[in-house]
């Protein structure tokens, strides 16, 4: 099994989050709060979705990833490797996202003399607290919303990269760092446009059990959600979610497919 894509994964993941961190906690709390430990978490995760990926591709189409610009694997097999891609990377992010989740929305002031502690101490606190007051299932909560969110949303994620880059580089040649920067800068604002009603859900859910459990399941969520605050709560984030996937993505794919040139 080829192992480049996964530490390419991991090194671009990790570049990917340093940029994005400051708007993806905008969404909650805090700018730089918390980014340590998703820095580590999510460039993990991002090792197993490109590295999966080019492994199920590979197994597909039996074609390397340096053969693909000369035999371009069709969409539907593109589409396949990146659903494949994203139902692992759900389950292994599922416990890292909650945390990062939680700690992003921890209020409580450290600093004021008088002021109650906060609830968690760190990321490590964090799952301990999970796993005694929740059990086992509560580092999982969201995960359904997380797995629904991502494996169709990465499926449309490598698609989209596939068609920019095919569409704009000239037949059997290696996209340009423009290409790829716009292509995967594309290819992120396309999988957030399907995958923001997913991440309200997945959000609600795993912060639901701080204080007392609202939601019966992620069905459950979503239809109390509905009821509520109407359709638009799902929609919610959107603008900031594109805002921040263009930048993200672009410089997540560039940095892959460097990586894998140099090493090649």
């Amino acid at each position: 099994m080829p192992v480049e894509e996964f530490v390419a994964g991991w090194i671009s993941g990790a570049l990917g989050l340093v940029l994005g961190h400051p708007f993806d906690t905008v969404k909650v709390l805090g700018f730089f709060k918390g980014m340590s430990f998703p820095l580590a978490s999510v460039a993990l995760v991002n090792s197993v979705l490109f590295g999966v990926y080019s492994n199920t591709l590979l197994a597909l189409t039996a074609t390397s990833h340096e053969q693909r610009r000369a035999q371009p694997p069709s969409y539907t097999h593109v589409f396949i490797a990146g659903c494949t891609g994203g139902v692992l990377q759900a389950y292994c992010l599922a416990p890292f996202d909650l945390i990062k989740v939680r700690l992003q929305n921890q209020t409580e002031p450290r600093a004021k003399a008088g002021s109650p502690p906060p609830r968690y101490r760190g990321p490590l606190h964090c799952a301990a607290t999970v796993f005694r007051e929740e059990g086992p299932r509560g580092l999982l909560r969201g995960s359904w919303a997380l797995a629904l969110r991502d494996t169709p949303t990465l499926g449309m994620y490598f698609v989209t990269y596939e068609w920019i880059c095919r569409h704009y580089t000239p037949e059997g040649q290696t996209p340009s760092s423009a290409t790829v920067l716009v292509a995967g800068g594309f290819a992120g604002i396309a999988s957030w446009v399907t995958a923001t009603p997913f991440d309200v859900l997945k959000a609600r859910m795993q912060m639901d059990g701080v204080q007392q459990r609202a939601y019966r399941g992620t069905l459950d969520c979503a239809l109390t959600s509905l009821r509520r605050e109407g359709p638009g709560v799902f929609f919610r984030g959107l603008t900031l979610n594109s805002a921040r996937a263009f930048p993200v993505n672009a410089v997540t794919f560039l940095s892959y497919e460097y990586l894998l040139q140099a090493w090649r």
